[in-house]
């Protein structure tokens, strides 16, 4: 009773098209940032190394290296300050979080490609 009654209350909140990614996933979230009375867009691109919760406590991590230092971010996915999430790259994983990536450094973090199925065709 209790979920159905948090679900009614969050619905209005919840995002209406879910993100379309996945763990392992190389993505650009497109963050809305205020400066000002000015609305700008600012890209922060890496490894979605975990997601969490659902509904409105939902959260993904994302994990990239700057100047040779690893940076994460955790970003809510029903935020308004998310205006997109665009996946430039899939990777094949058999975890659900990828926390072991914090330790490695170079080659070592390479994912292997996820392959796409082949449409079939009709002829």
């Amino acid at each position: 009773m209790r979920h159905q009654l948090l679900d009614l209350a969050e619905k209005p909140s919840v995002r209406e098209t879910p993100l379309k990614f996945a763990v392992g996933d190389t993505v650009d979230v497109h963050t809305r940032i205020l400066e000002g009375d000015k609305e700008r867009i600012q890209i922060f691109s890496g490894v979605v190394i975990g997601r969490r919760g659902h509904g409105m406590a939902e959260m993904f991590t994302v994990r990239r290296i700057v100047a040779g230092e690893g940076v994460e971010r955790t970003f809510p996915v029903n935020s308004p300050k998310i205006a997109d999430v665009v996946t430039k790259r899939q990777a094949r994983v058999r975890r659900a979080k990828l926390f072991y990536l914090r330790d490695r450094v170079g080659k070592a973090t390479r994912l292997t490609e996820r392959r796409q199925k082949a449409a079939s065709t009709a002829e």
